[in-house]
């Protein structure tokens, strides 16, 4: 059994037990959180839309952290102008508990 949740503008394909990196969330570590779910797909066949509007998905929040830095370097040629920035982006990471119907 496998879900489809929202969560920052993006969709995630999760069962229980995953553990995924998702876009930052307030919330505290060890807090409970629910996404909404956009699809479910179970033993009977996939559920979407009226089906799934009851449906939730609850998580547990593990570590709020930053991914590795990037680097970001602009360059013009012949004009001596350089630019360069890093960029760490925040990220919650949750663990899927239970996907419920």
């Amino acid at each position: 059994m496998y879900a489809i949740i929202e969560t920052g503008s993006k969709q995630y394909k999760v069962s229980e037990g995953d553990v995924l990196k998702v876009e930052k969330l307030d919330a505290e570590v060890g807090a409970e959180v629910e996404f909404p779910v956009v699809m479910i797909s179970a033993d009977d066949g996939v559920k979407i839309g009226e089906e799934v509007k009851n449906a939730k998905v609850s998580a547990k929040v593990e570590a709020q952290d930053k991914f590795k830095k990037i680097i970001v370097f602009k360059y013009k040629a012949k004009k001596n102008e350089r630019k360069k920035q890093g960029h760490r982006q925040p990220f919650t990471a949750v663990k899927i508990e239970k996907i419920t119907l």
